[in-house]
C-alpha cells in the first residue's frame, strides 16, 4: 500500500506539473515562459499544500476500490449458478439456509486451516447458514493430489464430505494423495474404490470449473469467500462473515 501511495503521489505530481497531458489546442496558448511560470505556481502550491496530494491519492484509492467491488459484484452475478451450486448432500450447515457462504480453499493453505474454526463456529451459532466448499488446489501438485482424492470421496460419500474435509484440513503436515487416502480410509472408503473415480474426467472437470470461477471473481488466494454478492478475500474471520450475513438478511446485499 505504501509503495502504491508513493507511486501515485509521484505520478500525480508529475501530471500536475506537466503540460503534456493537456489538449494540444490549450498548450498552443502558452509560450515557453508562460509554461514555466505555470509549472512554478503548481509546484509551489503542492509544496505549501501537500495535503492536496494526500486527498487526491485517497480519492484515487477509494475510486479503484469501488470499481473493483463493482466488477466483482458483476462477476458474482454472472457466475452465480456455478458459485452457489454444489452436488446434492454436500452443503454444510443447513441445506435450506437463507444465506449461503462459499469458501474457496486449498488443503495445504495454512490460513485455511486456521479458518476452519471460523466455519465451524459460524455453523454452530447460525442454524440458517448454508456453507459450500470450493476446492481450488493452487499450492502445487500435492494440493491437486489431495483434491482429487477429496472430490472422489465426495462423489462416493457425499454425506461424509464435511467430516472428511475437517479431518484432512486439520491434519498435520502436507496434504497429499497418501494422507488424503488415509483419511478416506478412516471413513470407510478405500483406495480401490477411490482410484477409478479419481481418474474420471468428471473430477478433473470439477477442479477446472472451480478454478475458472475463482479466476472470474478475481480470487487469487485462499481462503476467499463469497457471501451473496460480495467477495471477501483472505481469512477475514467470523466477525466479518457474520456481519456480511446480517447485511444480507437486512438489505439483500453483503454491504448495506
Amino acid at each position: 500500500m505504501m509503495a502504491f501511495r508513493r507511486t501515485a503521489a509521484a505520478a500525480l505530481a508529475l501530471a500536475l506539473l506537466s503540460t503534456t497531458g493537456a489538449p494540444a489546442v490549450a498548450q498552443d496558448k502558452f509560450d515557453g515562459d508562460q509554461t514555466k511560470e505555470i509549472e512554478a505556481i503548481v509546484r509551489n502550491y503542492l509544496v505549501t499544500h501537500p495535503e492536496v496530494l494526500v486527498e487526491a491519492i485517497n480519492a484515487l484509492e477509494a475510486k479503484r476500490t469501488a470499481e473493483a467491488a463493482a466488477s466483482q459484484k458483476q462477476a458474482v452475478a454472472e457466475n452465480a449458478e456455478a458459485i452457489f451450486s454444489t452436488p446434492e448432500g454436500t452443503a454444510l450447515g443447513n441445506p435450506e439456509g437463507d444465506v449461503t457462504v462459499v469458501e474457496f480453499f486449498d488443503y495445504n493453505c495454512g490460513y485455511c486451516k486456521h479458518a476452519l474454526t471460523d466455519m465451524d463456529a459460524l455453523l454452530k451459532s447460525d442454524p440458517n447458514v448454508r456453507f459450500i466448499l470450493k476446492e481450488i488446489p493452487v499450492l502445487g501438485p500435492q494440493s491437486i493430489e489431495a483434491s482429487r482424492v477429496s472430490l472422489a470421496f465426495r462423489k462416493l460419500k457425499p454425506e461424509l464430505y464435511g467430516d472428511f474435509h475437517r479431518k484432512l484440513l486439520a491434519s498435520r503436515g502436507a496434504a497429499d494423495e497418501k494422507r488424503a487416502m488415509a483419511v478416506a480410509a478412516e471413513f470407510g472408503v478405500d483406495e480401490a474404490a477411490l482410484r477409478p473415480v479419481m481418474a474420471s474426467a468428471e473430477i478433473a472437470a470439477d477442479i477446472a470449473k472451480d478454478n475458472e470461477v475463482a479466476t472470474a471473481l478475481g480470487v487469487n488466494g485462499t481462503p476467499s469467500y463469497v457471501v451473496e454478492d460480495q467477495v471477501l478475500a483472505g481469512a477475514v474471520g467470523i466477525d466479518n462473515l457474520e456481519a456480511a450475513i446480517a447485511n444480507v438478511r437486512s438489505c439483500g446485499s453483503a454491504t448495506c
